[in-house]
């Protein structure tokens, strides 16, 4: 998940600003025209006579424009803008605030509130520590650089799968400048200093992986659900937890082998062994001691949450869909809850020190801004298509789209959320692209699963810039990644991502149907 900064590690080595002065003077310039174009956009489009749409519609569609500006410029904090324009659908009669506000209690926000849940418990307990250690410090990585960078990488991803991109981030990022610290200072003798390309290797191999680990499943990262939540309100379509696997599972796979390939070429260690390096990692393994009660229990939550996330799957693969097993189990136990069960056995299974394995202080502290932001524009995605906006958007940009038929518009589909994502929010634009493109698949008459999947996973790329996520940030400001080295091999992977996603969605989609 992306819009928020967690406390980061300590890290071993001096941090610089995560953005140049120029850059900061751009963002404040960005934020500032957002407050100012955002009412002028709103008036002139509310007073603007556009025919073919009835009055909500019209309404709506000066609501929403605001709410665009005001997401990419990010010139409010985004939650505040996702309930803001809610609040405007209200004031302004687009519908009664029954309707406008039942997406708050969506299903999928429980999903949200109970996964967020686990994972602030895995991060309070250090699962997610014991976890990487007990992966980089395996005898078949050997100290050699290309492994620790696969290892390092993998670890990565697979923590990002189940808990937020931005936290993984943090957390591998302090364990990455540790052992890079230790590599940098190891020059001298017959143990030379490694290539500093590697550190920017390494560096950006945890913000890639984080970003692409969350595809993995549907709670990875919040465009995910948020896409899932469009197509289930919009097209009346439910993508089950085991049907998203089934495809991001082998959309990280080829991702992160082709991330892998091409640092581990541009990005040589020079050095055969990491010397001092593995030491430290073995060190710090060791130092976590034996398991605690708490990590047991955090442990044993998450494992009931999984299984009853993926086992209707397994009996929709075994049995059917319309075995008797598969439509009890999914009726009784939905994805929001299983999450919720195993949130609240951390409420009852003991942690440390004789408290619970997570109080109420502590899941309190989860990022309650993300669960607004979903809400809001999933409110505004759904309130398009009720007014007939959605409808009139669809018919007007099928004739300016060159790319027609189910596979062009899955593949427009894709370079339009990647090119939105590097200049805001992955969230902002799932919740911009999505019913954008459902619109205007209905609008062509094609099938709208398809490009809407290819929309929400592509809304998580976005590597080129520091700005592009969180996780670009925090290892930007390591110091080992030059901005134009970034630059280049973020739009190496959005390329490969492009062709990754195409290519996977509409070979697999229709298989999950």
């Amino acid at each position: 998940m992306t819009d928020t900064f967690p406390s980061q590690p300590t890290p071993a080595a001096p941090i610089r600003h995560v953005l140049t002065e120029r850059e900061e003077r751009f963002e404040r310039i960005r934020g500032r025209a957002g407050l100012v174009l955002a009412p002028i956009v709103f008036t002139a489009l509310l007073l603007a006579p556009l025919g073919g749409m009835k009055p909500e519609a019209h309404r709506l569609a000066a609501v929403m424009a605001a709410v665009v500006l005001l997401w990419i410029t990010e010139a409010l904090p985004m939650p505040a803008t996702a309930l803001l324009g809610a609040a405007a659908a209200v004031v302004l009669r687009v519908a009664p605030a029954k309707e406008v506000f039942a997406p708050f209690a969506d299903p999928l926000i429980f999903l949200f509130i109970g996964s967020f849940i686990i994972a602030r418990a895995i991060f309070l307990h250090g699962l997610d520590r014991r976890m990487a250690y007990g992966v980089l410090a395996m005898r078949w990585i050997g100290g050699r650089p290309s492994r620790v960078l696969l290892a390092f990488g993998a670890v990565t991803a697979t923590l990002s799968a189940w808990m937020s991109n931005t936290a993984t981030t943090a957390m591998m990022f302090g364990i990455g400048m540790s052992i890079l610290s230790v590599m940098m200072a190891a020059g001298g003798g017959d143990r030379p200093a490694i290539d500093p390309r590697y550190a920017t290797g390494l560096m950006l191999m945890t913000s890639f992986a984080a970003s692409i680990g969350g595809l993995a499943t549907p709670v990875g990262t919040p465009p995910n659900v948020i896409g899932i939540g469009f197509i289930r309100g919009l097209l009346k379509e439910e993508v089950t937890f085991f049907e998203w696997m089934a495809i991001g599972v082998p959309v990280v796979v080829l991702l992160f082998i082709c991330l892998y390939l091409y640092l581990n070429a541009l990005s040589p260690a020079g050095v055969r062994t990491l010397g001092a390096g593995t030491e430290v990692i073995r060190r710090a393994r060791d130092g976590l001691g034996p398991w605690s009660r708490g990590q047991k229990s955090v442990a044993i939550a998450f494992g009931v949450t999984a299984l009853l996330w993926i086992t209707p799957g397994l009996f929709a693969l075994t049995l059917g869909e319309d075995s008797a097993l598969y439509r009890e189990m999914s009726a009784r136990i939905p994805e929001s809850a299983a999450a919720l069960i195993g949130a609240l056995l951390l409420f009852f299974l003991p942690g440390d020190e004789g408290k619970r394995a997570i109080t109420w202080e502590e899941a309190a502290q989860i990022d309650w801004g993300v669960i607004l932001l979903y809400g809001g524009g999933f409110a505004l995605g759904v309130l398009s298509f009720q007014t007939g906006l959605a409808e009139a958007v669809g018919r007007g940009l099928t004739g300016i789209i060159p790319l027609h038929g189910e596979f062009g518009l899955l593949v427009a589909s894709v370079i339009v959320a990647v090119l939105v994502s590097e200049t805001t929010s992955n969230t902002a634009s799932a919740n911009m692209v999505v019913p954008v493109v459902i619109s205007i698949a209905v609008a062509q008459g094609v099938d709208p699963l398809v490009p809407a999947l290819g929309a929400t996973m592509a809304a998580s790329l976005g590597f080129m810039l520091p700005v592009s996520t969180p996780c670009n940030a925090i290892v930007y400001g390591s110091g080992y990644v030059p901005l134009m080295r970034m630059v280049r091999y973020g739009i190496i992977l959005d390329v490969i991502g492009v062709f990754v996603i195409t290519g996977a969605v509409w070979l697999l989609a229709p298989l999950i149907r």
